[in-house]
């Protein structure tokens, strides 16, 4: 009896090696393009599906959004200062059919568009554009490679600028740079306090020259003030009229005669 069934088994073991090999599980985040006889039939999952061996081919492909270190790039500004920037880039594939006929491996061909991309959008900046407006460069390169990708079925969903490394020479003229910002802009606060203190003090010589009495209240504030100083020195203001007093005293009378001869 075992003998009579020796023959059926080889073909029995081929069939079910054949029906493993087809029945393929694909999870919910990737797809399979499938082709027939080499010609494109149409893109499957996610569950179980049946790939028949020889006849079709199947490649997978991941739907889930990819993080691509972009590699440092030599970029010049500019205002011709040379840097090094690297950045990370985050897609995924929305359309699984033109990401693997329209381009050989879209993982390559997007890390070289961003490359060429970073250095071709930063040198048409500043080195302080570079250091300040980073959101508004991460959207320029984003929209550029999102143009550029959109024919392979990829979605560029951001572009972050990683590090922008500058050489020692050039972090010493930045920071003499700051320096001196610095220092202007507190001279200009300065100034400015000065101005604001003159209009005040001109309002409040006005006030005061509108009623004699109020300089002799100020007089005595401020002697109130230099009392509450552990000072042995006391300033007393003497007031211009009293001094005019006296001298109108002291000048000699002159009668217009002249004087007689010695």
């Amino acid at each position: 009896m075992i003998g009579e069934l020796v023959p059926y088994i080889a073909p029995v073991v081929v069939l079910l090696l054949i029906l493993g090999s087809a029945i393929k599980i694909m999870p919910e985040y990737e797809r399979g393009v499938v082709f027939f006889l080499g010609r494109f039939q149409g893109v499957k999952g996610p569950g179980l599906i049946i790939v028949i061996p020889v006849i079709q081919q199947m490649v997978r492909v991941d739907l889930r959004v990819i993080t691509l270190d972009v590699p440092s790039q030599d970029v010049i500004s500019r205002d011709n200062v040379t840097v090094r920037v690297n950045a990370v880039l985050y897609f995924r594939v929305v359309d699984p059919e033109r990401a693997i006929i329209r381009v050989e491996d879209f993982g390559s061909a997007t890390s070289q568009l961003a490359q060429t991309t970073l250095r071709s959008v930063l040198g048409k900046h500043d080195l302080d554009e570079m250091l300040s407006e980073r959101d508004k460069l991460n959207s320029d390169i984003q929209e550029i490679i999102d143009a550029q990708t959109e024919e392979w079925g990829i979605k560029v969903a951001n572009v972050e600028i990683k590090h922008v490394d500058l050489n020692e020479s050039m972090i010493r003229a930045i920071a003499r740079q700051a320096e001196a910002e610095r220092e202007r802009r507190a001279k200009v606060i300065h100034a400015e306090g000065e101005l604001q203190a003159s209009k005040k003090l001109v309002e409040a010589a006005d006030v005061m020259s509108s009623n004699s009495g109020s300089m002799q209240l100020r007089y005595l504030q401020t002697l109130a003030d230099m009392s509450n100083t552990n000072s042995a020195t006391i300033v007393f203001p003497l007031p211009m009229e009293l001094m005019t007093t006296f001298l109108k005293q002291n000048k000699p009378v002159t009668t217009g005669k002249p004087e007689p001869e010695a």
